[in-house]
């Protein structure tokens, strides 16, 4: 694994929250967002259709989505699920978005939104393709929640250190090296620091990065690392190797949604 991957709503998140509009910034947006995927598009479940950010229109692709949610002000964040974890996903939303994993969350003069990427794959593993479309629905506001059940970016960088510590400890139990010697080399090399390869918006404080980094890598060594059940000889130490991996997951996924939360520069 030469190169670490971040969610598609992070990556939304972070775009729409910069001020500038214009076609560049939005271009720019899509290019870092869809990524080699094709072209993303949006749908509004029924019985909303007629409900749409739009205005009475709605939306086709991303980019219409973009340019309606970029033309006034706006706070955006990410929240990332998991089944049994809401983490900051609003209610009416929730179990979808555990599902996709992933939501961006909109507040806009017009309403509160939520947008859930639905990723569907083809091609072969030589040639991988993805098709993806946000379906975007309404929901209550959602901010004052979401600070409350996410944190702040401090404490998010704080809880960090903690489950990498957390993670290190789970993978000497799990004694990779003797179980898969070509996971042991991929987790040393995240370990160590892999090339993430993002487009980030420009003038991104660095804090943002730094834990937007850590919490990356630590989703790309539990998602190695649980891909097997290591050298575990009983169900009990399959099942504590695989609890304090989910606990470094979850730190993981609440940094990511911290760093893309609304609020000014922490130093």
């Amino acid at each position: 694994m030469d190169s670490l991957t971040l969610p598609r709503s992070v990556l939304l998140a972070l775009w729409l929250a910069e001020p500038s509009p214009g076609s560049g910034p939005v271009q720019r947006l899509l290019d870092a967002v869809q990524g080699d995927d094709e072209p993303h598009r949006v749908t509004t479940p029924a019985p909303a259709a007629t409900d749409g950010p739009a205005s009475g229109t709605e939306p086709a692709t991303l980019a219409d989505l973009v340019a309606v949610w970029a033309s006034g002000p706006r706070t955006v964040a990410a929240v990332l699920p998991a089944p049994g974890d809401p983490s900051g996903a609003p209610a009416a939303i929730a179990g979808a978005a555990q599902d996709a994993g992933e939501a961006v969350l909109v507040s806009t003069p017009d309403g509160d939104w939520a947008a859930i990427p639905r990723v569907e794959a083809f091609g072969s593993v030589y040639e991988p393709g993805h098709l993806v479309t946000w379906e975007v629905s309404r929901v209550p506001a959602w901010q004052h929640a979401l600070i409350g059940q996410v944190g702040t970016l401090r404490e998010a960088e704080r809880e960090l250190t903690g489950a990498l510590s957390r993670a290190t400890e789970a993978l000497t139990s799990l004694d990779v090296a003797r179980w898969r010697e070509d996971a042991a080399e991929q987790i040393a090399a995240l370990s160590r620091g892999a090339d993430a390869g993002w487009t980030l918006p420009p003038g991104l404080e660095q804090r943002r990065v730094r834990v937007l980094t850590t919490a990356a890598r630590l989703r790309a060594i539990v998602d190695l690392a649980t891909g097997d059940d290591g050298a575990a000889v009983n169900l009990w130490q399959v099942d504590q190797r695989s609890t304090a991996l989910r606990d470094v997951d979850r730190a993981a996924r609440r940094a990511l949604a911290a760093a893309t939360q609304p609020g000014p520069p922490e130093r």
